[in-house]
């Protein structure tokens, strides 16, 4: 991660509770660190355990992940530079309009059947990905559904 791209994220990053004098024990890991380990697994598509030793200990960085994830801060800094960028645009941070995508793929022999179904139209047995992104491009929500489900409002 480049200064500059910190620089940004910090910003967007929650607050830990001991910092902000709630009680708890510090973290022992720089959030610069960890986000980097992440971004890595990310970008090269590798298991948690693969994670170079550049990088802290891999069930630290997964512990982080899933608290976060758990927390639901995962979506919260997604959302947080998000509107950061929408305003670097001249935009409103909250989108007036969105662009669905939908598109049904093939799900794999190991994906059990009651997570997958038939796209009649498409002749493909699997799951359906949504795709919601405002206009600029900038994802606002994603949802996998079994490829037969409608969704309806």
């Amino acid at each position: 991660m480049t200064d500059a791209e910190w620089a940004a994220a910090r910003d967007a990053l929650p607050v830990p509770g001991w910092m902000r004098g709630r009680g708890g024990r510090p973290e022992g890991y720089c959030h610069r660190s960890m986000l980097d380990a992440i971004r890595y697994i990310v970008d090269n598509g590798i298991k948690w355990r693969a994670v170079p030793v550049d990088f802290p200990g891999w069930k630290r960085a997964y512990v982080f992940f899933s608290r976060w994830r758990d927390n639901h801060l995962v979506k919260e800094f997604h959302d947080r530079l998000r509107d950061k960028t929408r305003r670097a645009a001249g935009r409103d941070a909250e989108p007036t309009a969105g662009i669905i995508h939908a598109q049904s793929v093939k799900a794999a022999a190991n994906v059990p059947a009651a997570e997958r179904g038939f796209d009649g139209g498409r002749v493909i047995n699997g799951r359906r990905q949504h795709l919601v992104t405002d206009c600029i491009g900038l994802v606002l929500d994603v949802l996998v559904t079994t490829a037969a489900r409608l969704i309806s409002s």
